[in-house]
């Protein structure tokens, strides 16, 4: 985004100024990717917040995904439309905004409207940040504002789940929206002070409008069609069937207006490129599986072990812990040894992992749920630098940060979607498991005139047993989830060596 000539006329900053930009900067992209997963323990309590049922509480996370996916795309436009670093303070302002609104808002239907709009103000603010981190740097330490930019995307999930968890626990759940403001105010005065400098200037640059219109449209209706499927019988609803319809068409359109345009939104034309096709489906399948079970997780462990929202959190936290104290190894096997080997092994051993949760019970203890997600973190790092290195290593230079974004956009995307399959297949399978369980259980009357003798009236005794059978039915959806994601690291590893071997020696692309 920069030019040499800005480059030259503004020399990287030195001491103190130096990082305090580096700081504010690697805040901004923290509270961007914290706000993806510090929501995911709170859905309990903002389902109860606002009336809802737990499904749909899960909108709130699936539609700030999707709107941030969107936004991605457009950020190269944005920023050389607008400036580097105005669009970034634009970007810090809208999401500070909505992040306001979201924490006042008092029916869903707000909050999904104002979590779409902090969406589309934080989705340019990652690549920014990095950016932008790049250019304050003097070249020599450019390793040091990578790492720094590195440590903040790799932290932020780990502590969105306990931050989310207290925060709900102690306070209310729209506090999980109000942090972000006092973060967005040292951001926007510490850049609008020490980074304005090193804006580019404003270019005329045409946008693929019809390619925007036909994306949103795309993607916002395959999303709604599946965030309301369930409630509406998917396909015997009309609404369902039409949004189904305008997807398809949409999509369909999207793609051959891409083929056509001169200056594309998306340019698809890189999936010709057989090493970035073979990894954006393994990033997709494998992400989409990750974030799910990311997602599902503290909410089983609310609703059916009784947890709190910051005993979840401290339970899905340790997924972290590995994930960054390997990230340096996975970094330096980068150009070493073949990355289908490290990708696909780190993939399969999230893909082990996953059946590992298969076993839990309704009355595990803790260790048991932890120890999953300790071990999965010692995967992640090979999967997600290594693989992104891999698809963007067999791109031509002049199209990576085409590439870079259409992959970050597929990554997102697909988490979004794999939340809103996940929840409705957990859904359907708990109401399968309940009619197994309640023709399978053994002399319910006689377990309940044991109930009425011990004092419980017939209505008690009756919701014990109806508690019981719920738990375990619910048990039983959610492992039922955690095998098809198994599955579908499965089919991800498998994708991987579909990909050309990388050259001896390539590099991390430095785009994002």
């Amino acid at each position: 985004m920069a030019s040499a000539a800005l480059a030259r006329e503004c020399p990287p900053l030195a001491g103190w100024k130096l990082w305090a930009a580096a700081v504010s900067l690697a805040l901004a992209n923290f509270v961007v990717v914290l706000d993806t997963t510090i929501a995911n323990v709170s859905i309990p309590h903002i389902a109860g917040g606002l009336a809802i049922s737990p499904t749909q509480g899960t909108w709130a996370i699936t539609s700030y995904a999707v709107a941030d996916a969107i936004s991605v795309p457009l950020t190269g436009w944005l920023a050389a439309r607008f400036g580097s670093v105005r669009w970034y303070l634009i970007s810090m302002v809208g999401f500070g905004v909505f992040s306001l609104l979201c924490g006042l808002s008092r029916s869903i239907d707000a909050l999904i409207i104002f979590r779409i709009l902090q969406g589309l103000s934080g989705g340019p603010l990652m690549p920014l940040s990095q950016t932008l981190l790049l250019r304050v740097f003097p070249k020599n330490k450019a390793a040091v504002g990578l790492s720094i930019w590195a440590m903040t995307t790799t932290s932020a999930p780990i502590i969105g789940p306990i931050l989310g968890g207290l925060i709900s626990d102690n306070w209310s759940w729209p506090w999980i929206f109000f942090i972000n403001l006092p973060v967005v105010g040292i951001c926007i005065f510490s850049v609008r002070n020490l980074v304005l400098r090193f804006d580019t200037k404003p270019v005329k640059k045409k946008i693929d409008l019809g390619g925007l219109v036909l994306l949103v449209v795309a993607v916002g209706a395959f999303q709604i069609m599946l965030d309301t499927g369930r409630e509406n019988d998917w396909f015997s609803s009309g609404w369902v069937l039409g949004l189904a319809i305008v997807a398809a068409i949409a999509f369909a359109l999207f793609i051959a207006w891409e083929l056509t345009e001169a200056e594309p939104i998306v340019d698809i034309r890189v999936f010709r490129n057989r090493g970035f096709a073979a990894g954006t489906v393994a990033i997709s399948l494998a992400y989409g599986a990750f974030f799910a079970s990311v997602v599902l997780t503290p909410l089983w462990l609310q609703q059916v072990v009784g947890y709190s929202a910051t005993q979840s959190g401290f339970t899905v936290a340790w997924i972290g812990v590995f994930a960054v104290a390997l990230a340096p190894v996975a970094a330096r096997l980068i150009g070493r040894v073949d990355l289908r080997i490290t990708v696909c092994a780190g993939i399969v051993w999230m893909g082990f992992v996953s059946t590992l949760r298969t076993g839990w019970t309704a009355d595990v203890n803790y260790w048991t749920l932890a120890t999953p997600q300790l071990l999965q973190g010692m995967g992640m790092p090979f999967f997600f630098i290594g693989l992104t290195a891999l698809a963007l290593s067999s791109v031509p230079t002049k199209d990576q940060i085409s590439a870079a974004g259409l992959m970050s956009f597929t990554r997102t995307l697909s988490g979004a979607i794999a939340t809103a399959l996940a929840s409705s297949a957990w859904d359907t399978s708990t109401r399968v498991a309940r009619s197994d369980v309640v023709a399978s259980l053994n002399n319910p009357a006689g377990v309940m005139a044991k109930l009425q003798d011990a004092g419980m009236t017939l209505e008690q005794s009756r919701s014990v047993i109806e508690r019981l059978v719920d738990t375990q039915a619910s048990t039983l959806g959610v492992l039922h989830v955690y095998v098809v994601a198994a599955i579908s690291f499965g089919l991800a590893a498998i994708a991987v060596w579909f990909a050309p071997k990388p050259k001896a020696g390539a590099e991390m692309p430095n785009s994002h």
